[in-house]
């Protein structure tokens, strides 16, 4: 059984069992929450489009995020220059599920059609975290490629040092591949809260497992509850 699978049994296991609110009881499962899980496994609809989308106030394209991301993105921003002297950049942020499927269609054609190639560099339509209005898509100041390179920028290392601190975490890191189901993106920057965030940060494990360690302390913590 999958992570994801082992997962989804623990989810539908614990909403037989309890009657709590779904942001409470089931966190992943509240598209417009910050833990939303959005991967191959489980997908957003097509109807879906985040809340309170804003143009972030910082450098670079397609800034567009939901407005406590977008706030977070300005402040981490921010601090890297005072604190580094880096201009970081945004490269892509929302992203309609229209528009991930172009992208995606665009990848299977250069590839011939062949499916499992195509995924290897983009996420198909629905299975993309851009469509919740929380990922952005980072770079630094003429280095903004979106490649493995750019986790060696001075920019993405302090990005990766720091993010948490802005509510933001770093997705697909190297090594987590088999958990995440997408290859290493040193560019690919997730809001999920700065509390979330730091946890997350202090564990240094995927999303997908955090959300089970998460998940069976929201049921103990319920259970508990007179």
């Amino acid at each position: 059984m999958s992570l994801a699978q082992s997962l989804l049994s623990l989810l539908t296991a614990g909403s037989m069992l309890l009657s709590a609110p779904l942001k409470t009881a089931a966190p992943q499962h509240d598209a417009d929450g910050l833990l939303f899980l959005c991967n191959r496994e489980f997908n957003v609809s097509a109807y879906y489009v985040p809340p309170d989308l804003r143009q972030a106030e910082v450098p670079g394209q397609v800034r567009r995020m939901r407005e406590e991301a977008a706030a977070g993105l300005e402040e981490m921003f921010a601090a890297c220059k005072e604190e580094a002297g880096i201009t970081l950049t945004s490269v892509s942020g929302y992203r309609a599920y229209s528009s991930q499927e172009n992208i995606y269609n665009r990848k299977l054609r250069s590839v011939k059609g062949n499916v499992e190639k195509a995924q290897e560099y983009v996420a198909p339509p629905g299975s993309s975290e851009h469509q919740l209005g929380l990922t952005m898509d980072i770079g630094q100041k003429s280095k903004s490629s979106l490649n493995t390179v750019f986790g060696k920028t001075q920019g993405a290392i302090w990005a990766r040092e720091n993010c948490w601190r802005f509510g933001f975490i770093l997705r697909y890191d190297e090594g987590w591949e088999d958990i995440t189901g997408y290859s290493y993106e040193p560019w690919h920057f997730r809001y999920v809260g700065k509390e979330n965030a730091k946890a997350i940060h202090d564990a240094n494990i995927p999303l997908e497992t955090w959300l089970i360690d998460h998940r069976l302390q929201i049921l103990t913590d319920l259970a508990d509850t007179p």
